[in-house]
C-alpha cells in the first residue's frame, strides 16, 4: 500500500511514524476486523502478520498504540473497530462454537469412513473457535489420488439425501489429494485458513500437509503450528476397505473422471459470469483439487483488507 506515491511531499513529511511492530499489529487487527473478530493480547502476538518480535516487545507496542488511540482495549480484547459490541459478539461466538465443535467432531468421524478419504480437517470460523448466527461448519479433506471426485461426489450425495442438502454442519467445500498437498494460492487469506485448520483424522498425513505449506510462516511467523496429537488414526472399517477395493481399478477411474467432468460442466453453466481467472480462484476444478467458493469469499476479503488499510492510513495520517 504505497500512500506516499499518491500524496504531496508536504503531506508525506507529516506522516506519523510507527515502528515496524506497531505497523504489523495494526495490519493484523485490520485483517481480523473484516470478520468483526477482536483479539486478546496474546492472540494478537501469535497472529501478528510479518512482525518478528518478542512477546514483551509486542505488549509494549500494543500499549503504545492504545495510548496513541490507534487501537482500542476493552475487557481483555484489542481491536480497531468503532463498535465496542464486537467484544460481546465474540464471547457469544466462542460459547456457540463449543456446541458446534461437538457436531463437527461427529461429522468428521463420519467423513473419515467414506471411501478414499485420507485426512479430515475442520476449517473456517469454527477452527478459530468462534461461530456467528449464520455460521456453518467447514471441512477440508484430503483424498486418495485419482479418486478425489468420486469421494467428493459420494459426500455430496450423502448431504443431499440424508441432510436435505443442509450445509450448516456439513460444508465440504475444499478437497485436495495426498500427492498435491501444497496450496496454490499464497496470500494472507489462505495462510490464515492454514494456520487455524484443525486436524481431526490421520495425524501423519496432516503433518505432511503442514510441512508442504511452510510458506504460511511468512504471514504468521510467531504462531505455533496446530498440533496433530489430538487427531485420530484414519478409520479402516470393513465397508470402507471393501468399497475402496471395488473402485480401486479402472471402474473407479472411470467413475472419478465422469464425476469430475460432470461437476465441472455443471459449474461452468451455473456460473457463466466468472471469467477463467475468477473461476479458477473460486471454483478450482482439477483432477487433484476441488474448491467450491462461489461467493468469491477470498476475493472479497482481500479487497476489503486493501480498502480498510487505506481508510485507516488516511484517517490517522500514517503509512502501513
Amino acid at each position: 500500500m504505497n500512500q506516499v506515491a499518491t500524496m504531496p511531499m508536504s503531506k508525506v513529511q507529516e506522516l506519523k511514524k510507527l515502528s515496524s511492530i506497531e505497523q504489523a499489529l495494526i495490519k493484523t487487527l485490520l485483517y481480523f476486523d473484516i470478520f468483526k473478530h477482536p483479539l486478546k493480547e496474546d492472540e494478537l502476538y501469535f497472529n501478528c502478520h510479518h512482525g518478528r518480535a518478542t512477546s514483551e516487545e509486542s505488549k509494549e507496542a500494543i500499549n503504545a498504540l492504545i495510548n496513541k488511540k490507534l487501537i482500542k482495549y476493552n475487557h481483555g480484547f484489542v481491536y480497531v473497530n468503532k463498535d465496542d459490541s464486537i467484544v460481546a459478539k465474540r464471547k457469544k461466538g466462542n460459547q456457540k462454537a463449543e456446541n458446534y465443535f461437538k457436531k463437527a467432531t461427529s461429522y468428521s468421524k463420519l467423513i473419515s469412513y467414506f471411501p478414499f478419504v485420507k485426512a479430515v480437517f475442520i476449517s473456517g470460523s469454527l477452527a478459530k473457535g468462534v461461530v456467528d448466527e449464520k455460521g456453518d461448519i467447514d471441512y477440508f479433506i484430503i483424498t486418495e489420488p485419482n479418486r478425489l471426485w468420486l469421494s467428493r461426489t459420494s459426500l455430496i450425495i450423502f448431504k443431499k439425501i440424508f441432510l436435505l442438502n443442509s450445509k450448516k454442519y456439513f460444508c465440504v467445500n475444499y478437497f485436495i489429494d495426498s500427492k498435491n498437498l501444497e496450496i496454490q494460492d499464497k496470500n494472507i487469506f489462505t495462510a490464515t485458513e492454514l494456520v487455524f485448520a484443525k486436524p481431526m483424522y490421520n495425524p501423519d498425513l496432516c503433518n505432511a500437509f503442514f510441512e508442504a505449506n511452510t510458506w504460511k510462516r511468512e504471514y504468521y511467523p510467531n504462531k505455533e503450528r496446530e498440533s496433530t496429537s489430538g487427531a485420530h488414526p484414519l478409520n479402516k472399517s470393513f465397508i470402507k476397505k471393501m468399497l475402496e477395493f471395488v473402485f480401486k481399478g479402472s471402474l473407479g477411474e472411470k467413475i472419478d473422471s465422469w464425476c469430475f467432468k460432470h461437476t465441472l460442466n455443471y459449474w461452468k453453466k451455473k456460473f457463466p459470469d466468472f471469467n477463467e481467472e475468477r473461476f479458477d480462484l473460486n471454483l478450482r476444478s482439477r483432477k487433484n483439487v476441488s474448491k467450491h467458493h462461489p461467493n468469491a469469499f477470498q476475493e472479497r476479503v482481500l479487497k476489503q483488507l486493501e480498502e480498510k488499510t487505506r481508510e485507516f492510513e488516511l484517517k490517522h495520517n500514517i503509512q502501513l
